[in-house]
């Protein structure tokens, strides 16, 4: 038995799956996030951009709040990975310098302090940037912190959720006020300040 073709449109160019069309709006809704910020993600331009047909990213997305969150987990999830070496001190501090540099990046800080902002008035926005990012990446750190209190490297009595706040809640405090400047140095500074509190070593 031969295999089949794959099917093609009428122009006589292969019709892509759906997995493909997601992925090519995520990344085309990612250049625009990165380009022009959150005016700059609407349906219209995004359908047109991709292209894809505006029923299906209506079908997938609630607003292009909810779409350009998604759009943004997508193009930074591989940069954000958060080590297990058995060295807390040097995977908190590698994750931070990670993020910290993320945020550098001219685009990026203005397209998450954009989707900070709006999601404020964007119930869909907040639940996508919930559901489709913060929580995860919360969940990565504190399952890395428990598993290094229940190792012994840090004390028995430290809230792992309230650490996260300490260390990543700085940095966004940094990004959205920005008094003084978000840096590499800044990221050392909060982990070996941090550190001298909670490490038991």
């Amino acid at each position: 038995m031969t295999a089949q073709a794959p099917a093609r449109s009428s122009e006589g160019r292969r019709r892509r799956s759906a997995d493909e069309v997601r992925a090519t709006v995520l990344r085309t809704t990612a250049r625009l996030l990165l380009e022009g910020g959150m005016s700059a993600v609407t349906f219209d331009r995004v359908a047109q951009a991709a292209p894809a047909g505006k029923a299906t990213i209506y079908k997938w997305w609630r607003s292009p709040g909810a779409l350009a969150a998604e759009a943004y987990f997508a193009h930074v999830e591989e940069r954000l990975h958060f080590d297990s070496t058995g060295d807390i001190e040097h995977d908190l501090r590698a994750q931070l310098r990670a993020f910290v540099t993320l945020l550098m990046q001219p685009d990026v800080g203005k397209a998450i302090a954009h989707l900070i902002g709006a999601d404020q008035d964007d119930p869909d926005l907040a639940t996508a940037w919930s559901e489709n990012y913060s929580r995860d990446r919360r969940r990565l750190a504190v399952d890395r912190l428990f598993e290094a209190r229940n190792a012994g490297q840090i004390r028995q009595d430290v809230d792992p959720q309230v650490v996260v706040d300490q260390l990543w809640g700085a940095c966004y405090h940094r990004l959205l006020l920005p008094d003084e400047p978000l840096t590499l140095a800044f990221a050392d500074a909060l982990v070996d300040n941090l550190g001298r509190g909670i490490l038991t070593g």
